[in-house]
């Protein structure tokens, strides 16, 4: 006897099978044909690759000697568990919060990045604008290839920050400080581990170094993308904006000999005594450090090793944060940066007791793949991905992430 249960069958009819033959919308735009096929940070590293020359996509996504800080920083994220409340489900997650005391749309800051039109040739301008239509504030670096006016004009509803490499002409950093009051930024990021810059082995092999030594090869991977290079070279020039075009400053401003070479806490209070706002200081990895910034009057704290760009095999900020919260979070804000690539990442750094965190690669990706667009696409995946996050593990809001949610397991 058969256990075989006999199925009548038929000829498929076209109105059975027409409500599963949904075509998707056809996309004449490029870009937004790149970008729907981007469904996260890594989707958007992929596609980005292939835009941009390869020395250019080196000084974005490489890390200093041996790389080992960078490698580092992601692991420790992938080493996060998420632990979600079995009863604690909610539909609708509030991802609004509140950085330096003003409301913001999400626990996200963007942060400086130098020579930004190298990824595109509208460079900040775009991030800038991007951000304001996020409800984020943006970080515009001293290296910063568009002035801090122009930025200003192009986001004129954004919370923009000015992120500060204090040069020994302290005449210089004052001129920074008073175009960026001026122009109605918000704070100041003062970035506090760069006495030398990073070795970038790439970076020095394609010739990026100052002053740059480009290489045929170099050349030649330009020409391997002639919309690039068209675009770069019918805009204008690429150079240090927000010093005076001309002056040394705006030639090799990112030269060693240029810049404070002996930061102290002091000179947190010197910021303070110029600037009527509040200032971030970046680059801590340690509590020592992180204790003596606040006691000199920072506002807030971002532990960050430059995103493996700096000291190699320095500290990873996520293995620190929890030591830092314990002794810092009730007085000033800390937040965090190297590393954060998903909404998963950002709800780890809140559970450890961040306050949000600071992303750079990400939106630049995005800004290579698409403009201003793309960077719109990746703040959008973020926060998607951070709402989802919080549905899962039954966050009403972002203060209901605690240390009950997350837990770094052991390598």
């Amino acid at each position: 006897m058969s256990d075989q249960v006999a199925v009548a069958r038929q000829f498929p009819r076209w109105r059975d099978l027409a409500p599963f033959l949904r075509p998707r919308p056809l996309r004449l735009r490029a870009t937004e044909r790149r970008l729907t096929r981007c469904l996260s940070v890594d989707d958007l590293e992929r596609e980005a690759r292939r835009r941009v020359p390869t020395a250019v996509w080196d000084y974005v996504d490489g890390g200093s000697d041996g790389e080992h800080a960078m490698r580092r920083n992601r692991a420790a994220f992938d080493r996060v568990e998420l632990r979600p409340t079995a009863f604690g489900q909610v539909a609708e997650p509030e991802v609004r919060t509140t950085i330096l005391g003003r409301p913001a749309a999400a626990p996200i800051v963007l942060a400086p990045t130098g020579y930004t039109r190298l990824s595109h040739h509208t460079g900040e301008r775009a991030v800038a604008a991007a951000a304001a239509a996020a409800g984020l504030p943006y970080t515009l670096s001293t290296y910063a290839t568009t002035s801090i006016t122009d930025v200003a004009r192009a986001s004129p509803q954004g919370r923009n920050w000015f992120q500060i490499y204090l040069m020994k002409d302290r005449a210089v950093t004052l001129e920074h400080i008073t175009e960026a009051a001026e122009q109605g930024y918000e704070a100041l990021m003062l970035t506090i581990d760069t006495t030398v810059t990073g070795m970038k082995r790439k970076d020095k092999l394609n010739g990026f170094a100052i002053p740059p030594q480009l290489t045929l090869r170099t050349f030649a991977g330009m020409a391997r993308h002639p919309g690039w290079a068209a675009n770069i070279l019918t805009t204008e020039p690429l150079r240090f904006a927000t010093f005076p075009e001309g002056s040394h400053y705006g030639r090799w401003g990112m030269s060693n000999e240029l810049r404070e070479q002996a930061i102290r806490p002091s000179d947190i209070t010197w910021l303070k005594e110029h600037w009527d706002g509040p200032v971030v200081v970046k680059g801590v990895l340690s509590v020592a450090d992180a204790v003596a910034c606040v006691d000199a009057g920072a506002d807030a704290l971002v532990l960050s090793n430059h995103g493996g760009r700096q000291l190699d095999r320095a500290p990873v900020p996520l293995e620190l944060l929890v030591a830092v919260a314990d002794a810092v979070g009730s007085r000033t804000e800390v937040y965090i940066d190297s590393g954060v690539r998903s909404g998963g990442d950002i709800a780890a750094a809140l559970g450890f007791g961040a306050r949000g965190v600071v992303i750079g690669r990400p939106y630049l990706y995005g800004l290579m793949v698409g403009g201003q667009q793309g960077v719109d696409a990746t703040l959008t995946m973020l926060v998607e991905e951070l709402r989802r996050t919080m549905c899962l593990l039954g966050t009403a809001e972002i203060a209901a992430i605690g240390p009950e949610h997350v837990r770094l397991r052991s390598a």
